[in-house]
């Protein structure tokens, strides 16, 4: 109790001291509340001095900016995105052109079709068309047309039948490279043979011109000779690996199968639920039912 009453005692002087203590904090907090420190003077900031001032800062702005400008590398028109385009000059109108035009899924291969899509001024055209690259097959492609035709001999095909050409024979075909005509025999190869010639627009990858212009040389002049299989008796892993049927398919096909204990007729598929009509004559090339 005693120690309690150490640190809590004062004699008279003391209290004083404390209360006058009091009373300037509180003087103290009401001038800070109550009283406004700030000037009422205003700043002229339209001297000459301050707007040379300014001129300065703003001289620096755009060197700095200047020093931040990107450096353009060649790129290919067909794939500019609204970030691209904007750092090239682009507006937002040409660039949505751009992207609406893509999306038929056609494309620009001349900075003169490009000017025709977006409707970019000249000047823009001249500044950004020194960058562009196009696939090499356009490149080529231009280049053949100004060969004079029964003067260069441009190609050597051995033959012009699409289930027999060899990859030498479709690199013949401007777009065509190593990769594309070894992807294109290897997809020939899966399907034992093109059927019809719409089954070359399904190698992965192979943009439809290229296709058109295979199709225009190369032709189907033997239907193959393909194994089919008995819907009937085919096992399931047999079945998931015919062309055009994944597992969703064959299971629904084993389902129907299984319901009905056996197929009269290879026809039967079209009564499946969600079967893929528009596939039918493709994997019926596969399928028969005995």
């Amino acid at each position: 109790m005693n120690l309690f009453k150490s640190h809590f005692w004062h004699n008279k002087g003391q209290r004083n001291g404390i209360f006058l203590l009091g009373i300037l904090v509180l003087v103290f907090q009401i001038v800070l509340v109550f009283v406004d420190f700030s000037s009422e003077e205003i700043e002229n900031i339209n001297t000459s001095d301050a707007a040379f001032f300014y001129k300065q800062i703003d001289s620096l702005e755009a060197i700095r900016f200047a020093g931040k400008k990107f450096k353009i590398y060649p790129f290919n028109p067909n794939y500019i995105t609204d970030y691209k385009g904007a750092e090239l000059g682009m507006s937002l109108d040409a660039i949505d052109r751009l992207l609406a035009y893509r999306k038929t899924g056609e494309f620009v291969n001349s900075k003169s079709a490009f000017q025709k899509v977006t409707g970019i001024s000249d000047t823009l055209l001249e500044k950004i068309s020194p960058f562009f690259k196009f696939p090499t097959w356009v490149v080529e492609s231009k280049r053949n047309k100004k060969r004079v035709p029964g003067k260069t001999p441009l190609i050597k095909r051995t033959t012009t039948d699409l289930n027999k050409a060899t990859a030498a024979d479709l690199k013949t075909i401007i777009g065509v490279g190593n990769v594309f005509s070894e992807r294109i025999i290897k997809y020939r190869s899966k399907l034992q043979g093109f059927s019809m010639e719409r089954q070359l627009y399904e190698v992965w990858g192979l943009e439809e011109e290229v296709a058109d212009e295979i199709v225009a040389v190369f032709k189907i002049l033997k239907l193959p000779n393909i194994q089919k299989s008995n819907v009937n008796t085919v096992t399931f892993k047999e079945l998931l690996k015919t062309p055009y049927i994944d597992y969703e398919l064959c299971k629904k096909i084993f389902e129907y199968r299984d319901s009905v204990a056996e197929l009269q007729n290879i026809s039967e598929l079209k009564n499946i639920t969600d079967f893929p009509l528009d596939l039918y004559e493709r994997i019926v090339l596969y399928l028969l039912a005995e």
